[in-house]
């Protein structure tokens, strides 16, 4: 009965509603904001400089944009895209870089609004995201507490038992290693790290996330150097399979469409809500809630444009193609064995370990923030949230691949639908702020945000006191 109500809600969600949604709101960000991606690309890499700067309440910018990669960076880049090759076809990689060119815009949006909006829990710490938005900008907390709920049941839940089906399904097919005795190592692991709470979940990514992003993306570039005579011809068949010109094409640019949308979004979450979580929990410089809009922009480019291109190319290069039933990591460790002999299925199942494990321990940090809407930001309500949040890891170490993703599609698009309505109703304070932050730039001034500077919906807690 469950995977019924899981595959109606799906149908009603991924056809063509949230498709839609998400490319109609992309081009709205980009026409309101000025085509911030284009024209502020150079911009967005400069905030980087003193990016590690940060006060006791908060993380450093640097460390936000870490922590959010981390969430993103994982499944999504290796086995996501693999799922949305086998059932899309190469062309579902043309449709993830239209999506994630549109949704630098939306991430923009929405990490603006989640730094603007945050708040100060009762440990002192900043929290924010699409719920406090929701409830201070908008007023309507029945539309933050239904956020909240989806949110928990995705990011609290859902999405970490995916990243641990991943990992343990990868270590199962090079090693041989129970998928029981894997989840429980994760378990641990991930305990020991979530028990030093946000900051420590930001100090662990700040220094893994680099780390192995630059070692696969190297790794990458090797294999496409060594590959370069084909390269021309793999980009040929993405361009024409994403319109469905090939001959016998049949229903494929509709499959290449969604599916490449779809993981797209699963990738780079840009509109999702998710990522306004650390955003919100960053100390900005400059002190400003439109720097936080331009460092996760960044985010979205180097998780799909930069990351998820690199595991494209790993598979289309080794003749990877559409099939007729779902491939997950396997498919990403059987391209890499075919470049790389052996140690391809070794170095997959290293990086796939890493890359997800860091979405499991960033993901608990996104339903964590969400505790203080509920008055659960306290002892029993962490322990209580902990608890359901490690079982549901274990859970996904032995789950199918289908019915995982399942899940994490329903969760993910019932998030993804209340936020771009919430973000687009938002979208004066949006544009007044960004506006703001350029002004100032223009006139030679390090950008600070107070109140009164320009007109906004609701009231900002925060920023009051600035």
């Amino acid at each position: 009965m469950i995977h019924d109500i899981v595959s109606a809600v799906n149908g009603v969600l991924w056809g063509w509603l949230l498709i839609a949604m998400l490319i109609l709101a992309g081009i709205w960000f980009s026409v309101r904001l000025g085509g911030v991606q284009i024209f502020q690309f150079r911009h967005m890499f400069s905030l980087l400089k003193g990016s590690s700067q940060h006060d006791k309440a908060g993380i450093s910018s640097f460390q936000a944009l870490c922590t959010s990669l981390s969430a993103r960076v994982g499944t999504g880049n290796l086995a996501g895209v693999a799922v949305a090759i086998s059932l899309g076809g190469a062309g579902a990689v043309f449709w993830m870089w239209v999506i994630a060119f549109l949704g630098m815009a939306t991430g923009f949006a929405e990490s603006l609004l989640g730094q603007l909006y945050k708040v100060k829990d009762g440990n002192g710490e900043y929290r924010g995201g699409p719920a406090y938005y929701i409830q201070q900008g908008l007023n309507k907390r029945w539309l933050a507490i239904a956020f909240s709920l989806c949110l928990f049941l995705g990011y609290g839940f859902i999405f970490s038992a995916v990243q641990a089906n991943s990992i343990t399904d990868a270590l199962n097919h090079a090693y041989g290693i129970p998928t029981l005795h894997a989840g429980v190592v994760i378990i641990m692991l991930a305990g020991v790290i979530v028990i030093g709470g946000l900051r420590g979940i930001a100090r662990f990514s700040e220094w893994m996330v680099p780390l192995m992003g630059i070692s696969y993306v190297l790794v990458a570039i090797g294999i496409t150097l060594l590959n370069i005579e084909q390269v021309p011809a793999m980009l040929y068949n993405i361009i024409t399979s994403a319109f469905g010109l090939q001959e016998a094409a049949g229903g494929a640019f509709g499959a290449a469409l969604k599916h490449g949308i779809q993981r797209g979004l699963y990738s780079n979450e840009a509109g999702s809500g998710s990522v306004p979580h650390a955003a919100a929990s960053a100390t900005p410089n400059p002190n400003h809630p439109a720097s936080q809009g331009y460092v996760q922009m960044l985010g979205v480019f180097l998780d799909t444009m930069v990351l998820c291109t690199c595991t494209a190319m790993i598979i289309l290069l080794a003749g990877g193609s559409q099939g007729e039933q779902m491939e997950g990591i396997r498919l990403t460790q059987d391209a890499m064995a075919f470049h790389l002999g052996g140690g391809g299925n070794d170095f997959v199942a290293a990086a796939i370990s890493l890359f997800a494990f860091t979405s499991v321990v960033a993901n608990y940090a996104y339903g964590e923030s969400n505790l203080h809407m509920f008055k659960l930001d306290n002892r029993a309500g962490r322990s209580v949230y902990t608890a359901g949040y490690l079982a549901m890891i274990l859970w996904g170490s032995m789950a199918s691949l289908p019915q995982v993703w399942a899940m994490a599609d329903m969760a993910l698009g019932l998030m993804t639908v209340i936020n771009i309505i919430a973000i687009v109703w938002l979208t004066p304070t949006i544009v007044n702020v960004s506006r703001d932050y350029l002004a100032q730039r223009k006139a030679g001034q390090t950008p600070e945000y107070r109140n009164g500077n320009c007109e906004i919906q609701g009231s900002t807690e925060q920023w009051r006191d600035n």
